[in-house]
């Protein structure tokens, strides 16, 4: 189960601190917001809905999973576009929102399935 942890934040590190850099390093121009609205509205809440899953299979150890990966989202934007930005505060807080109730639906289902 370790193991699986450590693959999880690591894969919270490579999306949610990697990403933004490649699209700040890489993609210039009007193809770089395309690239930033991709990730902001698809690739990023999709991932912080199947973090939340995850966690939701062992709530009481993996609950702050959602919360580093959220935390994760708001210090890479804020190191590669906008130091500060209060628009990356509601992203991160809603991707937030997003992984808690995936997590919570996950229990509710394991708990229906269990019985």
């Amino acid at each position: 189960m370790k193991q699986n942890i450590i693959l999880w934040l690591t894969a919270s590190a490579v999306v949610m601190l990697m990403f933004p850099w490649l699209a700040v390093a890489f993609v210039k121009g009007d193809a770089g917001m395309a690239v930033c609205f991709l990730l902001f509205f698809a690739v990023n809440p999709l991932y912080s809905v199947l973090i939340g899953a995850f966690a939701g299979k062992d709530i009481r150890r993996l609950w702050s999973i959602p919360v580093i990966s959220s935390a994760l989202f708001l210090i890479g934007t804020w190191i590669f576009f906008d130091m500060g930005e209060t628009a990356f505060t509601l992203y991160a807080a809603v991707y937030l929102a997003l992984g808690i109730a995936a997590m919570l639906i996950s229990v509710l289902i394991r708990k229906k399935t269990q019985k």
